[in-house]
């Protein structure tokens, strides 16, 4: 069935690729036929003489997935004829070849410059320079026209450095008394303008023009310099080179001389701008930090024209520079006209003002980005920049703790007078507070422009809250307010932030979970602000105290509750220490009142409905319970008392189901240690005294075991309670030079072996045989000592052979009693 087409269209199409596919494998024929004829030439020539000549036609190579039927052996694809514009082997080593050629020539023409040169006269010399570089020059042509580019390329690069050569030789032989900078100057440019119409008459040849642009940068830098003009007319002077790159860098059509251009504007902008920032640094009034203002403003706007037309990587990074520029040339004429520690204020103002600036429409959007990247990175160093003064300000407290309650001074300042240290300007908590407004209104607008509030938005709120957060003591402390209204401010800050640390759903968590924690510092900074006096502490830990229970009765934020408790708690902590230390209790005693923090959260506990809380407060109330412990380590009554009370609070607490796992054996090892402790405080020193009591309760408890589970095994039940107390009696008996112990240990280890025999208990009979032996060797090793003194020498070892004669004669019948031995010991539990 043949195909008929619809159109005349379509039948065209058609007959276009039959007429391909028939010229595709007309060619392949051809090929096909060069390569045979090739290869029948080289067959009849092998007879008749050897050649090197018959190889398969050059041009031949098998079509896209077509293979031979047939063929010689060892046949394979040929590689391509070598064209005019190639040279005979890779284009590798082509290229080196020539690189090597033009560098040979190069050093030629300047060995000939320097040290043949004196030995010609003034006709000889002209003659020569300029028949060499007109020749040099010339060349490239004809190598174009038979497609020798990169011959080509090789001998311009050769005369571009004639070129200079001749403009150095020209000066030294003809000219020499003139001013170097400005001849150079005007060489430059002679050559740029020179190598722009030779790169543009050839327009093959790619090095011309990006060498004519990198001149360019110099004729204009160096005739200011010959002029003896200032460093601003020189920043100029590179800044208007700059400038003048932007049309080769936008409107070139080849990337070598855009790329140069790009680079070479690049590099004189920035050098301009170093000079406007180091002069504007140097001014020391507005009058003498206008120039480099205008030289600022005037690189932001070259700065501006390459990001406007450019792609968007560099587009951005025009308006980053742009935007700096701007910064640095306006805030350093408004710097001249403050105190250094304002300074930073100024320029923050400016970076501020690029923010509106960035909104403009018309503005391309790479370039806004960029505007606002260098707004936002301005403010993060002025942050820094006043960071230092302000932790100074922030720690100020800290040496109080040296004089507690010492009295209240008048000003907030006179807290810190131990350290002697903090800002003297109010500059500091400003600039803080201004940041903090301008990341609050960032937030607001993303919001407001329908961002969700996560990301971006989420950090800045929090920053914002933070920034704020810190710099209200801070201004309290620069600004020496009384003593009373730093308290009272840095109380109500704590509450505010509080308030907003509870708000979770209508504030962003994030932001949050920045309130706590700048609630948390603020309440350490005000805690040692109030150290200072002794009302002033408990009215600030009292306060404190209700604003983190509330906050932890009213935040949904599972980690912001925890965190809430457990500042509430260390909040009551601070308080029963302030009491103990009023009433002049000490610090062991000042611990029994410290233990009332423990025991209202062990209160608390079951009264709790969140369970959320509950874990916190009572680590905390534990924390307390070890400070507690700390405070009275340095008596021995007193920590007895302390480790006992604990003991209760954890068995009140093992009241509760869920606890009672954990809690009753905490409980146990509390009483255990208080025991210990009230045992030394007394002067015991036997070790039955501190280990019966737990061996007996250990027992106890194992006997329950036992009757809830007869399956339990006895060393689980009975084995720690009895080697608590066996062994170290054991140890004790082994250095005790008396009898009265030894034989009660003895007693006691046979009615331990006894029982465990008639009970079938393998831990007791174990133990205790064990310990009843290593008794019985204890005291009869004296008595053996002086029997085995007494025998003569050949009695002992006759009585070990003997020994062994017997034990030898009854072997089987003695491992049959210990196999019997240990399977009867297997069956006991």
């Amino acid at each position: 069935m043949t195909y008929k087409p619809s159109s005349p269209a379509e039948e065209l199409v058609l007959l276009d690729r039959e007429l391909v596919r028939l010229d595709a494998r007309r060619a392949q024929l051809l090929r096909r036929r060069a390569w045979l004829t090739a290869a029948l030439h080289a067959q009849r020539a092998r007879y008749a003489r050897p050649s090197r000549d018959a190889r398969p036609a050059p041009g031949w190579a098998p079509p896209a997935g077509v293979r031979p039927r047939s063929g010689p052996a060892g046949w394979a694809p040929a590689a391509p004829a070598a064209g005019p514009g190639t040279a005979s082997g890779s284009p590798g080593a082509q290229h080196v070849l020539l690189v090597l050629g033009g560098l040979l020539l190069a050093v030629a023409a300047i060995a000939f410059t320097l040290f043949s040169w004196g030995e010609m006269g003034i006709a000889g010399r002209a003659t020569v320079l300029a028949a060499v570089t007109a020749a040099a020059l010339a060349a490239p042509v004809p190598l174009l026209r038979r497609g020798l580019v990169a011959t080509a390329e090789s001998v311009a690069a050769v005369a571009l450095l004639l070129t200079v050569l001749d403009a150095y030789a020209l000066r030294a032989a003809v000219v020499p008394q003139t001013d170097g900078a400005g001849y150079a100057a005007l060489a430059a440019g002679v050559l740029a303008a020179g190598w722009t119409v030779y790169g543009l008459g050839l327009g093959r040849l790619r090095l011309p023009l990006p060498a004519a642009v990198v001149a360019g940068q110099f004729p204009l830098v160096l005739g200011v310099w010959a002029a003896d003009g200032s460093a601003l007319l020189i920043g100029w002077a590179l800044l208007a080179t700059a400038a003048g790159g932007v049309l080769p860098a936008v409107r070139a059509r080849g990337l070598a001389v855009r790329i140069t251009a790009w680079t070479a504007a690049g590099s004189s902008w920035g050098a301009g701008l170093l000079i406007g920032v180091g002069q504007s640094l140097r001014a020391n009034g507005a009058s003498d930090a206008a120039g480099p203002g205008a030289l600022l403003l005037a690189a932001a706007v070259v700065a501006l024209a390459f990001g406007w037309r450019a792609t968007r990587e560099a587009a951005v990074t025009g308006g980053a520079v742009a935007g700096l520029a701007a910064v640095a040339g306006v805030g350093g004429v408004l710097r001249t006209e403050v105190t250094w520690s304002w300074a930073v204020l100024a320029y923050l103002l400016c970076a501020a003002a690029l923010v509106p600036v960035s909104r403009i429409k018309a503005v391309p959007r790479p370039v806004r980005t960029g505007l606002l990247g260098t707004s936002a990175a301005v403010t993060g160093v002025s942050v820094l920049a006043v960071l230092p003064a302000a932790s100074v300000a922030v720690v100020a407290p800290f040496p109080v703790v040296t004089g507690v309650w010492s009295g209240a001074p008048r000003g907030v300042r006179d807290v810190a007078g131990a350290a002697g240290a903090w800002p003297d300007a109010v500059s500091v908590p400003v600039v803080l507070l201004v940041v903090a407004v301008l990341l609050a209104a960032a937030y607001a607008s993303l919001v407001q422009a329908g961002r969700p509030r996560t990301g971006w938005p989420t950090v800045a709120g929090a920053c914002a809250l933070g920034l704020a957060a810190t710099a209200v003591p801070v201004l309290l402390m620069t600004a020496d307010v009384p003593y009373a209204v730093a308290l009272a401010v840095d109380a109500l800050l704590v509450a505010a932030l509080l308030a907003v640390a509870v708000a979770v759903p209508r504030v962003p968590r994030g932001a949050a979970g920045t309130a706590l924690g700048c609630a948390a510092a603020g309440a350490v900074h005000t805690g040692l602000l109030a150290l200072a006096a002794e009302p002033a502490t408990y009215a600030v830990l009292g306060v404190l105290l209700v604003l983190f229970a509330g906050a932890a009765a009213r935040t949904e934020a599972v980690a912001d509750r925890a965190v809430a408790v457990v500042l509430a708690v260390l909040c009551a902590l601070a308080l029963a220490l302030a009491a103990g230390a009023s009433l002049g209790l000490g610090a062991p005693r000042t611990a029994v009142v410290v233990l009332a923090v423990p025991a209202v959260a062990v209160g608390l506990g079951p009264a709790l409905r969140v369970p959320t809380a509950v874990v916190p407060l009572e680590a905390a109330g534990a924390f307390c319970a070890v400070v507690a412990c700390g405070l009275s380590v340095t008596d021995g009554p007193y920590l007895a008392l302390v480790l006992a009370l604990c003991g209760v609070l954890a068995a009140a607490t093992a009241v509760r189901p869920e606890r009672r796992p954990a809690s009753g054996w905490v409980a146990a090892v509390l009483f255990t240690l208080a025991a210990w402790v009230g045992l030394g405080a007394l002067g015991v020193t036997h070790p039955e005294a501190y280990t019966l009591p737990v061996s007996a309760l250990a027992c106890a408890v194992g006997h329950l075991r036992r009757r809830t589970d007869p399956q339990a095994s006895s060393w689980v039940a009975y084995g720690p309670g009895l080697a608590v107390t066996l062994v170290p009696s054991l140890l004790a008996a082994w250095v005790d030079p008396h009898w009265q112990r030894p034989l009660l240990l003895g007693l006691a280890a046979l009615a331990v072996t006894l029982t465990g025999a008639v009970h079938r208990l393998q831990a007791p009979l174990l133990l205790g045989g064990g310990v009843l032996a290593l008794d019985a060797l204890h005291e009869l090793a004296p008595h053996v000592a002086q029997v085995l003194d007494a025998l003569p020498r050949w009695a002992v070892p006759a009585l070990a052979g003997l020994l062994l004669l017997a034990v030898g004669a009854t072997y089987e019948q003695r491992l049959r009693d210990a196999r019997r031995v240990r399977e009867r010991i297997g069956r006991m539990r």
